[in-house]
């Protein structure tokens, strides 16, 4: 790891409408932070300007670096890219369009370094910050999916998908090294695995704004979501995990 403190994967498709500011405020933020960090875009086979948004920022600060992937392989497989690739002593992923604001990855690094294994942010606590909720029919069906999620055997976690989640590196490199989804519902994966290796979780309260342009399709995402909990047991019982 060479000493590296932080790496931040920021996954990414078709975001050069919100990376900028969001890269623009991440950048200034560690800039003033005396540890040493790496901020990590895995641009998802992108057909706008992500990249070269992504290289205008290398050159300011070139501890910024780009992973271009061919094609859209889905969240998952693009978070599971950055992590795997990631140097840090510890290792956050957060969504490109600021929805959790980067002064809120204290907090997780908090417990990463007081012994917990894994960090994630939660809307859903009762000390949480929502400065826009998501609107109604999106968080219903929020909480639909956290219900399916309890069916396959993950319990005591109110957020399952909040796409703001830190690991110590060894955790993420054997967690990720093992999933197999590569669409939204890699989370449910991911927190599955963890709980099954006796991981150390800590469900962090966090502060948070619904951004508009989710990448997530109101009608047929959270059907494939559903179909792929599904898809967790399978794999274990064919000893994929072991």
């Amino acid at each position: 790891m060479n000493g590296l403190h932080f790496s931040l994967v920021i996954p990414a498709y078709n975001e050069e409408k919100r990376l900028p500011n969001t890269l623009r405020i991440i950048n200034k933020y560690f800039q003033e932070k005396s540890y040493d960090y790496e901020i990590i875009v895995v641009d998802g086979g992108s057909t706008d300007r992500t990249s070269e948004i992504t290289k205008e920022f290398q050159k300011v600060n070139p501890r910024i670096k780009l992973i271009k992937l061919p094609k859209n392989r889905g969240k998952g497989f693009h978070v599971r890219t950055g992590i795997l690739n990631s140097r840090g002593k510890y290792i956050i992923f957060a969504d490109a369009d600021s929805s959790t604001p980067i002064h809120e990855v204290e907090k997780l690094l908090y417990y990463l370094e007081n012994n917990y294994d894994l960090a994630i942010g939660s809307r859903h606590l009762i000390e949480s910050t929502i400065i826009q909720p998501q609107n109604w029919i999106r968080r219903q069906m929020g909480k639909i999916y956290n219900k399916f999620v309890k069916l396959i055997g993950l319990k005591n976690i109110k957020d399952v998908p909040c796409g703001f989640k830190g690991f110590k590196n060894e955790v993420a490199k054997r967690i990720f090294s093992k999933i197999k989804l590569t669409g939204f519902s890699f989370d449910a994966e991911v927190l599955y695995l963890a709980q099954k290796f006796n991981y150390k979780i800590k469900e962090v309260p966090i502060e948070w704004k619904n951004s508009t342009g989710s990448k997530v399709r109101l009608w047929s995402d959270p059907l494939l979501m559903t179909i792929d909990l599904i898809k967790i047991k399978i794999y274990e019982w064919l000893g994929y995990y072991d």
